[in-house]
């Protein structure tokens, strides 16, 4: 499980995010929501090791990663998909997928039939540039890059930004199909409202870098979520 607790971050003299407590348990899917600039895309880079945290504490699983970099927190287990999907864009769809395997032992280095399973228009696109994608087909490529290192925990930022209706539910089935394994934890952010609320099972709602809201489906319901999204 993913634990969070009392986590601050600056931006030098401003703070962006303010005590924030969350966690993500293995089977679920974690929604992070709130309007753009209140602080989720750096909540997400916080967790990933990509910003380091002036207060508070990250743990995953057993282990205490709040120093953690990147690098060793993909080895244990935690994959980030950013906005944006930030594919090379010269390297071929196979390349782009191999570039996973930095994060994992030489013996783990080749790709699961799983992500041809979840993800079956890359297997007929490998030799193809991932520029040369749509930004549908991107968004897939970089879902399926993470998913190539084995991750226990999965984090999305905003997967469905830019993407045409029907990759958008090709995407939500691919992590109603994680979450339903059981052994992966999820963190979505999003603001695309109905996908996140009909994939989560908890939510937390964010307002000027700090957790206003938060439950599981059971306590939260969608228009209260939404009145705080367009407040």
């Amino acid at each position: 499980m993913l634990k969070v607790e009392n986590l601050e971050l600056f931006y030098g003299a401003s703070q962006a995010l303010y005590d924030i407590n969350m966690a993500a348990k293995p089977g679920e899917v974690t929604c992070v929501l709130g309007r753009n600039g209140v602080g989720k895309t750096s909540l997400l880079r916080a967790l990933a090791g990509q910003q380091t945290i002036n207060a508070g504490g990250v743990t995953w699983g057993d282990k205490n990663i709040t120093k953690a970099g990147p690098p060793e927190r993909a080895k244990n287990g935690i994959a980030y998909v950013p906005q944006g999907r930030e594919i090379f864009s010269q390297l071929s769809v196979l390349e782009n997928l191999k570039t996973g395997f930095a994060a994992i032992p030489r013996h783990m280095r080749i790709i699961p039939k799983e992500i041809y399973s979840l993800f079956p228009v890359l297997k007929d696109m490998l030799k193809r540039r991932g520029g040369d994608l749509s930004g549908g087909q991107q968004q897939q490529l970089a879902i399926a890059r993470a998913l190539v290192t084995r991750p226990k925990l999965l984090m999305l930022d905003e997967p469905t930004e830019g993407i045409q209706p029907s990759i958008i539910k090709d995407i939500q089935n691919v992590i109603a199909r994680l979450r339903d394994q059981g052994d992966m934890a999820i963190v979505l952010v999003e603001q695309y409202l109905d996908f996140a609320y009909e994939l989560g099972n908890s939510f937390y709602v964010m307002e000027r870098g700090a957790v206003v809201v938060s439950g599981d489906k059971g306590s939260v319901g969608k228009e209260e979520i939404r009145n705080l999204m367009t407040v």
